[in-house]
């Protein structure tokens, strides 16, 4: 086995030896007993991150499926003093989700959800649950009667069992509180192995039958017994004083009034105590109607003034953002990613609630009326559209992403944006409601006296903040700074009566400044706690009692100074801290949100939606990158790592991350810029010159098409397939003949003939370009895209002699793709500035995004701003006032439309609807997600399993749903392939064959 490697370059353990000085344990013991146990260097590199500031490496992560393989573990580390660090989504970002031993992973299997009681409106659900797996379940269950009330802004992957270990609130927790507030009991293992089961009068053996557990539970019940007695004043007046009192245990929950609740006072106690199995929840009536306010106002502080008024209206949520948050996401998805905003600087989310609509309405008038006498408000929206509250829920639950590299061309709450690295470290303090104004116009100064700068957002009815801050983390003096800063935070916090943790929990980011919050008297109290529960400091140690300095085992520490050379010019470079290499900026962009774990909503990421492996997950090979750049023992290879090609192997290079990761992290980029390296010198697999040298490939096939479809659909076809590396499980599609492109192009058109250029010809509108998938496979495409254009009113120039180099980008073959894409941007460069309309979407944006990044010249960027997805064509053609003309007369009733990854990313999310809500189309099914092709990815014979699992998360159930006679729609060729696959009968559209104004003029290749 390896060792693992320590955080502080130069103090690596010995051979043999874990990161503590320990003798690593044989962990053969555990697979012996079925456990799944991993301790390879990429799998501790995957885990050595949660989302914090911090990196622990462990000693190997274990996978448990049940109980009872957590009460084995247990036993196995307790004998061998071996720390144990449980683990949820991994969205920690106070570092309680890390440990030097083994990390106990409840998300990969413990996801069971039982016992669903209407009577007592309960339900019992394993640690590994994902919040919002729990709600669509209770929510189905009970026909939208019951729900799970805690909603944190993670909760499309935060698990059950990382709500439990932090107290997690969420967005509506001025309504419904904490998960303390919603936990019946814990089923628990200790650190001894024992099965307890904590309820709200004492613990019990979960298995009556356990002589030793009984005991063990009787022993633990006595000694909190004596415990509460002991410290019944401190307990009653230190603790729990405000709402979001989190930091610290619970303790008060074991005093008489609150019934000596020991499940309670459990909750937030970080995985430091026990480790919990599952937990027995309370469920909440779902109210009927709902209506989202949302309010402007100057700056944040403006807003908290009112926000003690508004809860004098019993809203449901009362949540807060800077314009600046805002700016970035549409910056990252398009203007309109955020819809429904009212004028301001800062921005508070009212959600009220109720069984009568008209109510509820009254309820939002007379609000808005008591606001304008206030004064502060400058501007308000109700909020009806659905699309548009969840287009504004969805910039408040990404803030903590957004907020860590902000839009450089806004200012902030902070004073200023440097558009650079934002850090948290001090993200979540809390303070009654009625001293929050005060409390953040302190912080505010506080940030100015340091030269610092944040964005305040988070949960102001409740008197959260949230808040990401310009740490210099690297640095010497940097982490100074950060020391000295959080240390005077707290003593802010505190003098305003506040807890330095109301959420998040303390962890390593804040246990260290628990005694400038709480008495000597308190912390003795949580050091008998959680000695009672865990007498050899295994669980999760470091974090509440006996914590390290706030600045050890720091990320950014440590990494040596080296440059990587690359080929794409990243985009984060700009904002990068002077003298840091911009591949190491990029690939640190990640910072562990985990929204890419997401199981729903948006594209990414479709190979871990397929596998829930985090080594699948975008976080997961960020991960192993940033281990890569820091000279990491476990990935000391660098650009020839072996791990990290592993990582990246079942990234389909969707691109979706770009878009939909809060960060913008552009995984595609960085695997082809990390494959071009570690290819050089070797061989590729057999697949990159197959398809990675499609268009050379097309060139040949062109001329001799009849007898290549031949050879192809025989057995011989099979043979070449597979020694290409290809699948034999997908049809090969149609080669087309070279000039067949051309055989629907009307008279109108222009060629790029440079003796029409050098002519006195007026030059067409717009520039057409015949990419080599549409040349190769859709020829008659082309003929309708420059029929559409010709029934608006424009004339084409068409050229089939641009090629983008987009198999070679993919495949990491980027010497030879900079070529090509330098002679796509001579041959389109005409010095005028009309639009270049491209047919494929995936080659659209390759010109619009990757042909910048790779060339770097002004001709380049230049060519790129001309740019258009046919979609986004259309969009303008139509804001123009041409509509099309249906053939039969009116527009298909229904479409369904598999919008390409990449168009996705680039031109916007929405751009496949905002076509065909443009031409009159409304009825719109959109298989949001990756169609699994994803160019040679699909093809590829070692992918072909996961690439079908892929196409059913989104692209075969819309196809199930889609009756035989409503139209499909496949601008990218992988779509089209993948639904051949799915549907060999369907015969799916580009939406230029869609609107085409003479449809009997395409060639029967499409009607086959």
């Amino acid at each position: 086995m390896k060792t693992v490697d320590s955080n502080t370059p130069g103090n690596a353990p010995g051979a043999g030896r874990a990161a503590d000085g320990r003798p690593e344990p044989d962990l053969d013991e555990l697979r012996a007993a079925g456990i799944d146990v991993d301790s390879s260097s990429r799998r501790r590199s995957e885990y050595s991150y949660d989302a914090s500031n911090y990196r622990v490496p462990p000693l190997a992560v274990v996978f448990p499926r049940t109980a009872e393989d957590v009460a084995v573990v247990a036993r196995f580390a307790h004998t061998r003093s071996l720390p144990l660090t449980s683990r949820g989504g991994g969205t920690s970002m106070a570092g309680n989700a890390i440990g030097t031993g083994l990390v106990l992973d409840f998300s990969r299997h413990m996801h069971g959800i039982r016992g669903l009681d209407r009577r007592q409106n309960s339900i019992v659900a394993e640690a590994g649950v994902v919040i919002t797996a729990l709600q669509d379940h209770v929510e189905r269950a009970t026909a939208g009667a019951l729900t799970f009330a805690p909603d944190p802004s993670s909760k499309s992957r935060a698990t059950i069992g990382g709500a439990v270990g932090n107290d997690a609130c969420g967005n509506h927790s001025v309504r419904y509180g904490r998960t303390s507030d919603h936990v019946l009991e814990l089923q628990l293992v200790t650190a001894e192995g024992y099965r307890l089961t904590a309820g709200p009068r004492g613990v019990a053996a979960t298995d009556p039958q356990d002589g030793a557990a009984v005991a063990a539970a009787l022993g633990i019940t006595a000694a909190l017994s004596r415990l509460a007695g002991e410290y019944l004043a401190p307990f009653r007046l230190d603790l729990g004083t405000i709402p979001r009192q989190v930091s610290g245990y619970h303790l008060a929950e074991l005093l008489p009034e609150n019934h000596f609740n020991v499940a309670r006072a459990l909750v937030g106690s970080e995985g430091t105590c026990v480790i919990v199995i599952s937990a027995t929840l309370r469920l909440v009536p779902k109210p009927a109607r709902a209506l989202l306010l949302c309010l402007g106002y100057p700056d944040v502080v403006e807003a908290a003034r009112d926000v003690p008024d508004i809860l004098g209206f019993n809203p449901a949520a009362i949540e807060g953002i800077d314009d600046a948050i805002v700016k970035t996401m549409q910056y990252r998805r398009g203007a309109d990613s955020v819809r429904g905003l009212p004028a301001g600087n800062a921005f508070l989310y009212v959600d009220l609630d109720g069984e009568d609509a008209d109510d509820v309405a009254a309820q939002a008038d007379a609000l808005l009326a008591a606001l304008r006498r206030n004064g502060r408000i400058r501007d308000a929206k109700v909020v009806p559209d659905p699309g548009e509250r969840a287009s504004l829920w969805r910039v408040r639950e990404d803030g903590a992403g957004l907020a860590a590299r902000l839009y450089s061309g806004e200012g902030n709450s902070g004073g200023g944006n440097s558009g650079g690295e934002s850090w948290p470290g001090w993200e979540d303090s809390a303070v009654a409601v009625d001293r929050l104004a005060d409390y953040l116009s302190d912080f505010r100064d506080l940030l100015q006296a340091y030269a610092l700068q944040g964005v305040l957002y988070g949960h102001f009815g409740a008197g959260c903040m949230h808040v990401r801050i310009t740490f210099d983390l690297r640095s010497d003096e940097g982490r100074g700074v950060f020391d000295r800063f959080v240390r005077a935070a707290a003593e802010l916090v505190v003098r305003h009566g506040g807890s330095l943790s109301g959420e998040h929990g303390d962890g390593r980011a804040r246990s260290a400044l628990l005694p400038v919050m709480y008495s000597p008297v308190i912390m003795e109290s949580f050091r008998v706690f959680k000695a009672i529960w865990d007498p050899a400091n295994l669980l999760n140690p470091g974090s509440v009692v006996e914590p390290a300095p706030i600045t050890a085992d720091l990320a950014l520490a440590g990494i040596p100074e080296r440059q990587w050379r690359t080929s794409f010019e990243l985009a984060p470079a700009a904002t990068a801290p002077e003298g840091l290499d911009p591949f190491v900026h990029a690939v640190q962009g990640c910072i562990g949100v985990g929204r890419c774990r997401s199981s729903s909503g948006g594209v990414m990421c479709p190979s871990f939606r397929a596998t829930s492996d985090e080594k699948d997950s975008t976080r997961g090979r960020a991960r192993v990158l940033q281990d890569m750049v820091r000279s990491s023992p476990t990935v000391a290879q660098g650009w020839k790592s072996e791990d990290v090609r592993e990582a990246l192997d079942l990234c389909l290079s969707c691109k979706a991350c770009a878009t939909d990761c809060p960060v913008g992290v552009d995984m595609a980029t960085y695997k082809s810029e990390f494959f071009d390296h570690f290819y050089t010198g070797r061989f590729r697999p057999r697949s990159h010159y197959a398809l990675g040298w499609l268009p050379r490939w097309l060139k040949l096939t062109g001329r001799i098409a009849p007898l290549v479809n031949a050879v192809m659909a025989g057995p011989a076809g099979r043979l070449l397939a597979q020694a290409a590396g290809l699948t034999t499980h997908r049809a090969f599609p149609k080669f087309a003949g070279g000039t067949d492109w051309q055989r629907g192009i009307t008279g109108q058109h222009r060629t790029a003939d440079p003796a029409v250029k050098g002519s006195r010809t007026p030059p067409a509108d717009v520039v057409l370009c015949v990419d080599s998938f549409t040349r190769g496979f859709r020829p008659e495409v082309a003929g309708a895209a420059q029929r559409v254009l010709a029934s608006a009113g424009r004339t084409a120039e068409c050229t089939a002699d641009a090629c983008c180099g987009l198999t070679w980008i993919s495949t990491g073959q980027l010497g030879t793709a900079r070529k090509l894409l330098a002679r796509a941007a001579a041959t389109l460069d005409d010095g005028s500035d009309r639009p270049i309309i491209v047919l494929e979407p995936s080659c659209a944006a390759a010109l619009k995004k990757d042909l910048p990044d790779l060339v770097r010249t002004d001709q380049a960027r230049r060519v790129a701003r001309r740019v258009r997805s046919f979609a986004a064509a259309v969009s303008e053609l139509a804001a123009d006032g041409w509509r099309p003309v249906w053939p039969g007369g009116a527009a298909p009733q229904a479409v369904t439309v598999q919008t390409h990854c990449h168009e996705y990313s680039v031109f916007g999310e929405r751009s496949q609807q905002a076509a065909l809500r443009a031409v009159g189309i409304t009825d719109i099914r959109e298989a949001t997600g990756c169609c699994g092709v994803a160019g040679n990815f699909g093809f590829e014979t070692e992918h072909y399993e996961i690439s079908m699992k892929v196409a059913e998360q989104a692209l075969l159930p819309a196809l199930a749903a889609t009756p035989p006679t409503t139209p499909v729609l496949t601008d990218g060729f992988s779509c089209l392939m993948q639904v051949a696959k799915l549907e060999p009968n369907r015969n799916p559209y580009h939406l230029a064959q869609l609107l085409d104004p003479e449809p009997t003029v395409q060639s029967s290749q499409q009607m086959r």
